[in-house]
C-alpha cells in the first residue's frame, strides 16, 4: 500500500462497494475524485475476466502526472504489483501498465485522447475496464468508440460547458444513489434529466467527503477563488458551466431562475392599485430564425413580460433545430408555428400584440405579411428587429439588469422562467471570442437574440426601480 493513508469517508467506501456499469464522478475541486476512482478502478481491474484495461487522459503525460505517479496513485497504492512502462516493452508497443493480480497479469493501456489518429489506432477488440480521466475534455468520438468496447467505465468530469455531447449522452442518464441524493447542488440534479439507464450511476464529492484535505488546506482552497466568479461556481461550488470567457458571467440560477407560480404574481388582477402595485405593463415576443439543414442553427421564439416597475420576465421559449428533423421547415411553417405559440402564450398569460423577427429573415417577414393579408383576424402586429442598438451595447444593458448584491440587499431586474431550459443554457455558455477584443462568439446564442429582439423596443422600461 502507499506511504500515506488513503482515508476514506463512509460516502466513499459505499461508492468502493457499489456495482455499476458505468459510473460518472462529478464534484468539487480536491474532493479526492480521482485518488479514490482509481483506486476502486484497479479493484476492478483485479476481478474482471479480461485481460486489458484502458485509462485515458489528455496526454499520456497527464495520465502519469495525475493518475500514475501522483501521490496516492497507482505506483503509490499498488508498489510491486505494478510495472509502468511508459515506452512500452518488446511484448506491448504502447505505453502500459502490467498489473500482478491472482487472476495472472493484466495490461493496462495508457492512452491520450488529444490526438485521433493514436488512439483510433490503439483501439482494437473488447476491453474489461474504461477510465477516462476529465470525460468533458475528451474528443467525443472516443468517448463514444472506448465506452462500447468496455464491460465497464468511470468516468471523472469537471464542471464544463452543460451543452457538450458528453452530458447529454452519458452523463445526464445517469442517477444517483437515493441516500446521496442531496449531496449535489439542485442544479446538477436537475441536469441529470435523459433517460435513466440500468447500471448508471452519478456520484457527486464535496470537500466533506475527502477526509485528507485538512480544514486549513481546505479554508485556503475556498479562499483563493474570488466569490461570484464562475471559477468560484465551477471549483468551489461544482456547477457546471464555462469557467472562463463567459459573456453572462453574472448569470446564477439561483437570483435568475424563478418558478412559474413566482411568475404569474405580476399578472394584473381587478384590484386597486395599492392592493397590487406591481403588475405585467407590457407584453413582447421575439422571433431568430435559421433554416439550415446542416448546422445546428436554431428556430427560436421568447415571450417576455415587463412590470411596471422595470422587472423583466421570460415567461416562454419555443426552440427548434431543422438539422435535427426528417422534413426541414419552410419559413410558411415557422409562420403557423408562430401563431400556435403567440395563441398559446396569449391564453396562458397574455395578448403580446408586437412581435420582432429577425430583421435579416426577410422570407419569413414576406410569409408573415402574406399570413396577415389571409387572415385579417389575425391580431399580431410583425415588425422588424430593431438592430441599430450593437450588441456589446445589449450584453451591457442586460448585465445591468441583471446584476444584483446579497448584501445590500439589490435583487436583480432581469428573470427566467425554469421551463424556459434552452435560454438558461445559453446564459451558461455564450461566451466571449478568444481573439477578440468585446466580441461574442457567434453561437449558443439564438434565444438571448430572440430575447433581446422582443426587448430592445422596450429597453427604457426596464430596470426603473
Amino acid at each position: 500500500m502507499s506511504q500515506q493513508d488513503l482515508l476514506l469517508s463512509e460516502k466513499y467506501k459505499a461508492f468502493i462497494r457499489h456495482e455499476a456499469d458505468f459510473e460518472a464522478l462529478e464534484g468539487v475541486t480536491a474532493a479526492g475524485k480521482t485518488t479514490v476512482g482509481i483506486f476502486k478502478f484497479m479493484l476492478k481491474i483485479a476481478e474482471n475476466p479480461k485481460k486489458s484495461h484502458i485509462i485515458a487522459a489528455k496526454t499520456t503525460g497527464v495520465a502519469e502526472k495525475n493518475i500514475i505517479n501522483k501521490d496516492l496513485g497507482i505506483v503509490d497504492d499498488f508498489g510491486a504489483l505494478v510495472e509502468y512502462n511508459g515506452n512500452g516493452n518488446k511484448d506491448e508497443k504502447l505505453p502500459h501498465i502490467l498489473y500482478h493480480t491472482n487472476a495472472g497479469d493484466k495490461v493496462i493501456y495508457i492512452l491520450g485522447y488529444d490526438t485521433k489518429d493514436k488512439w483510433k489506432n490503439a483501439l482494437g477488440g473488447q476491453y474489461g475496464c474504461l477510465y477516462i480521466d476529465e470525460v468533458n475534455t475528451a474528443d467525443i468520438d472516443f468517448v463514444r468508440e472506448a465506452t462500447m468496447r468496455a464491460d465497464y467505465t468511470m468516468v471523472t468530469l469537471n464542471p464544463d460547458a452543460p451543452d457538450l455531447p458528453v452530458y447529454s449522452e452519458y452523463i445526464n442518464h445517469c442517477r444517483p444513489l437515493p441516500e446521496y441524493a442531496e449531496d449535489a447542488p439542485r442544479e446538477i440534479n436537475e441536469m441529470l434529466s435523459e433517460e435513466p439507464k440500468q447500471g448508471w450511476t452519478h456520484w457527486f464529492f464535496n470537500f466533506s467527503d475527502n477526509l485528507g484535505l485538512t480544514e486549513e488546506k481546505r479554508n485556503k482552497t475556498i479562499l483563493s477563488v474570488p466569490k461570484g466568479t464562475k471559477l468560484y461556481k465551477n471549483k468551489i461550488l461544482g456547477l457546471r458551466g464555462r469557467a472562463t470567457g463567459l459573456v453572462f458571467s453574472v448569470f446564477d440560477r439561483k437570483h435568475h431562475v424563478v418558478t412559474k407560480e413566482w411568475a404569474c404574481r405580476f399578472l394584473k388582477r381587478n384590484v386597486t392599485e395599492k392592493e397590487q402595485q406591481e403588475y405585467y405593463q407590457y407584453f413582447t415576443a421575439g422571433l431568430d430564425t435559421s433554416y439550415s439543414s446542416q448546422s445546428p442553427d436554431t428556430i427560436a421564439m421568447s415571450f417576455a413580460g415587463i412590470t411596471n416597475k422595470g422587472r423583466y420576465v421570460l415567461l416562454s421559449e419555443n426552440v427548434y433545430n431543422n438539422a435535427d428533423m426528417e422534413t426541414p421547415t419552410a419559413p410558411s411553417d415557422t409562420v403557423l408555428n408562430l401563431i400556435n405559440f403567440l395563441n398559446f402564450n396569449r391564453v396562458e398569460w397574455e395578448l403580446a400584440r408586437n412581435v420582432f423577427i429577425d430583421s435579416a429573415d426577410q422570407a419569413t417577414l414576406t410569409e408573415l405579411a402574406k399570413y396577415k393579408r389571409l387572415h385579417k383576424d389575425c391580431i399580431y402586429l410583425f415588425n422588424n428587429a430593431f438592430k441599430k442598438v450593437q450588441i456589446i451595447d445589449r450584453i451591457n444593458m442586460q448585465l445591468g439588469w441583471m446584476n444584483y448584491n446579497d448584501a445590500e440587499g439589490m435583487q436583480p431586474d432581469f428573470y427566467v422562467v425554469d421551463t424556459c431550459t434552452n435560454f438558461i443554457t445559453e446564459l451558461e455558455t455564450y461566451s466571449w471570442k478568444e481573439d477578440k477584443n468585446n466580441e461574442p462568439e457567434d453561437g449558443h446564442d439564438h434565444m438571448i437574440n430572440s430575447t433581446q429582439y422582443g426587448w430592445i423596443p422596450y429597453r427604457d422600461k426596464i430596470g426603473i426601480r
